[in-house]
């Protein structure tokens, strides 16, 4: 990896590596149900209601502006349709991590975590 200039930034820099297909190899993520990561920086208080409220109609909140959703191909589409006509792109950011099943199994958090997760149904 090369040190950020003025034509690339940190973020061409810190992702100038690409993995070859052999580093891919045996790496089996397939078109299944994906853990979508989102995360969102919205300038507007309206607006940032409106993204967030779009994220719990179809996730789970782990933090203030990020969210896990567990999406199917075609279900993500029309979740990340309906974000996009929340934002302003010349203002606000929103970016979407897809991650595998199978490479979520080896995600790890520490410390706790309050979450805004609704009840479905109840079960007596």
């Amino acid at each position: 990896m090369h040190p950020p200039t003025a034509d690339t930034g940190w973020w061409e820099a810190a992702f100038a590596v690409r993995p070859t297909a052999n580093d891919l190899a045996g790496h089996r993520c397939g078109q299944h149900q994906m853990l979508t990561l989102i995360a969102y920086d919205i300038t507007d208080p309206k607006r940032l209601h409106k993204v967030a409220q779009v994220c719990e109609d179809w996730g789970l909140r782990v933090q203030y502006s990020v969210f896990e959703c567990r999406l199917e191909a075609d279900s993500f589409d029309r979740f990340w349709d309906a974000l996009k006509k929340e934002i302003d792109p010349a203002e606000d950011r929103v970016v979407a991590y897809k991650i595998c099943l199978n490479c979520a199994r080896d995600i790890r958090c520490a410390g706790t975590m309050i979450t805004t997760e609704k009840v479905v149904a109840y079960v007596c």
